[in-house]
């Protein structure tokens, strides 16, 4: 692909991704390019979420380039995602008036409890529609949706695998990859992050750092998308043939089905 750069940059793919993201250089000179990017990857710059944006542009493909300060640095691994620091970023994502207002002027989508049901439900292999574990699960969720109204969701990334989050080497805390963004109840996203990353007992401790109370109804729905995400963890490894982790999935939600925070 031609990125109609200066004369003297060289384009390379990074992280396995031939297709979206790159690293140029020129010199002493790096970018972190991507095609496609996010459209509201400048509010992201300027919240200081993500790495600085330095341009944007639209080439003759008619592909939008992006162009980001090159850090070096680190993702984050699996026991980092416990720190404080992660809760308080990922508390800033979801108050921040800014980020609201841009998704809402690029027109992002809003995700409602019942579609996530829906991605669940869509494609689910026999095996797991007849488990027993899974199916009571499933039908107490779809008896108690979340009732908090859209009106009081917020920007939520969607995607919070330990992988988007990148420690500069100057020790600054970034949230990368935005391309799941959307507007959803906040405890869609904090419920992802505990159920992959905080063992049950530390929950409590995470969501006092996280910075809110952690009042019966929050309680509720985090348990409830706790609950449809570990589902699409085990549709997900199913499909990937991965058994060990879906087991392990399997006896985390029942774990999660009988445990009191």
């Amino acid at each position: 692909m031609d990125f109609e750069l200066d004369d003297g940059w060289h384009v390379y793919p990074i992280y396995g991704n031939t297709d979206k993201a790159f690293m140029g250089k020129k010199n002493q000179q790096r970018l972190f390019l991507k095609r496609n990017a996010s459209p509201f990857l400048a509010a992201l710059s300027m919240e200081e979420i993500t790495p600085r944006l330095i341009w944007t542009k639209r080439i003759s493909s008619g592909d939008t380039l992006t162009a980001q300060e090159w850090l070096n640095g680190q993702t984050l691994t699996k026991q980092q995602m416990r720190t404080p620091e992660v809760a308080h970023l990922l508390a800033r994502v979801h108050n921040s008036k800014l980020l609201h207002r841009m998704l809402t002027k690029v027109g992002g989508q809003t995700v409602r409890p019942y579609e996530f049901i829906q991605q669940y439900l869509s494609d689910l292999p026999d095996d797991l529609r007849q488990h027993p574990l899974m199916a009571r699960v499933l039908t107490d969720l779809q008896g108690t949706l979340p009732t908090l109204p859209t009106a009081d969701y917020r920007v939520c990334h969607g995607d919070l695998n330990h992988k988007n989050w990148l420690l500069s080497d100057q020790h600054q805390l970034y949230l990368v990859d935005w391309d799941s963004a959307r507007f959803a109840d906040p405890a869609s996203d904090i419920s992802m992050l505990l159920c992959e990353y905080v063992p049950l007992p530390d929950w409590q401790g995470w969501f006092s750092e996280y910075g809110e109370t952690m009042t019966p109804d929050m309680q509720r729905r985090v348990v409830w998308y706790a609950k449809i995400n570990l589902l699409l963890n085990i549709k997900d490894n199913y499909y990937r043939n991965q058994y060990h982790n879906m087991n392990d999935e399997i006896i985390f939600l029942e774990e999660l089905s009988q445990y009191q925070l």
